[in-house]
């Protein structure tokens, strides 16, 4: 008796992977990452190849050296202050720097740089304008916008007026200069307000400034300012006072040019003790006895 064959289950054989011979993402992103690298480092290397040829090219050596709005100095000074050396080439030079060096000199107030091609430079300078001397036990430069630039010294302009009266809380400083009192720094006053008898000071100042003013800043010795009374200034020879008190400085302009003509005419004229114009509405002339 012939046995009974068994059915087999049927078995599905996958067939075998075939080994996978491109390379991975993260192989390609490394591939690609340093491709761009060489080429951002060639790059750099032709961009300094290029840079090192025209830093040294003759053709672009400065010949002329042309500096404006210098007044108090003269251009060999302000050469040595920035530190420029005619036939340095003009793009070796750190435009910045330049300007740097120059503003760090208290008399400079603002410097522009730029190159002249293909062979020059051009510095122009803007220097402080004295005013007047303000004592505050020791003596500072106030320029016309009412700031202090810098100590004075025994170089610096003597023909100006002095203001005393004042205190270092009256006052704004430039942002360039480091004042101390007492051995504490005081650059926090630049962002403070001006005070009032400050203000006072400025208003005279400027009408002195004018080209007809009867009162010109060249002929005020000294500006006293009491902080109750206000402005008292001294000038001219035969006068000692001129009160000025607060106030309507423009129209007591007016009036002490007035008054001075009138004393002009005046054949037996006397040296003048104080002429007080504190009240506008009553003129005090004190001769002197």
């Amino acid at each position: 008796m012939l046995g009974r064959k068994h059915s087999q289950a049927n078995h599905y054989r996958q067939p075998a992977k075939k080994k996978d011979n491109h390379p991975s993402h993260f192989q390609r992103m490394f591939f690609k990452a340093a491709a761009g690298l060489c080429v951002l480092c060639i790059m750099s290397a032709v961009f300094v190849l290029i840079y090192d040829i025209i830093t040294q090219c003759d053709y672009f050596k400065a010949k002329s050296l042309a500096i404006t709005g210098n007044h108090m100095f003269s251009d060999k000074q302000i050469i040595s202050q920035a530190d420029l050396k005619k036939g340095i080439n003009i793009f070796s030079v750190n435009l910045s720097l330049i300007q740097k060096r120059l503003l760090t000199h208290p008399w400079i107030e603002e410097a522009e740089i730029s190159r002249e091609l293909p062979a020059g430079i051009k510095i122009r300078i803007k220097e402080h304008t004295a005013v007047a001397i303000v004592d505050l036990g020791r003596r500072f430069l106030i320029n016309n916008n009412g700031e202090i630039f810098k100590e004075w010294s025994a170089e610096d302009p003597g023909a100006l007026p002095v203001i005393s009266g004042l205190r270092y809380s009256d006052i704004s400083l430039t942002p360039k200069l480091h004042l101390r009192d007492s051995g504490k720094s005081d650059m926090a006053l630049c962002m403070k307000e001006r005070s009032n008898p400050f203000d006072a000071v400025m208003d005279v100042l400027r009408l002195g400034q004018r080209a007809e003013s009867v009162l010109p800043n060249k002929l005020i010795r000294q500006i006293m300012v009491d902080r109750e009374i206000g402005i008292t200034i001294y000038a001219f020879n035969k006068i000692k006072e001129i009160k000025l008190g607060y106030d309507n400085y423009a129209d007591k302009y007016n009036l002490l040019k007035k008054v001075l003509l009138y004393i002009k005419n005046i054949k037996d004229f006397q040296d003048l003790v104080s002429i007080d114009l504190n009240n506008f509405n009553r003129v005090v002339v004190n001769l002197a006895r």
